[in-house]
């Protein structure tokens, strides 16, 4: 598919809001953030999330614990930190203009002068 290449890059661009929106509903374990974002159309893949929750866990803006579910497997339950929030605010705030902004251009049929 011809779209594949920008759709891949969009993913990877929004991945990150969308696991810490997920998040902002309350905590989640991995295969139900995965459920949302593949059902969603958001990710390729499940293998393409645990890294992404890896980095944001690095970059201390999810928190994470361990909890033996009721099936009696341990699941790692992930949490918005303070700095979570603050980021996920921080691209609330301009996601809507920039949103506009790209439909408004790639909308256009004169080349996005109008």
């Amino acid at each position: 598919m011809v779209l594949s290449g920008p759709l891949d890059s969009l993913r990877r661009g929004i991945a990150e809001f969308c696991v810490l929106g997920i998040l902002d509903g309350g905590e989640a374990y991995g295969w139900e953030i995965s459920k949302v974002l593949s059902e969603r159309g958001l990710i390729a893949g499940e293998g393409t999330l645990y890294p992404l929750l890896n980095r944001l866990h690095r970059e201390g803006l999810v928190s994470t614990r361990w909890q033996q579910s009721e099936s009696g497997r341990r699941r790692k339950y992930y949490a918005l930190t303070g700095e979570g929030y603050a980021r996920l605010n921080a691209f609330r705030g301009v996601w809507g203009e920039f949103r506009n902004n790209v439909d408004k251009t790639i909308g256009s049929h004169d080349g996005g002068q109008g």
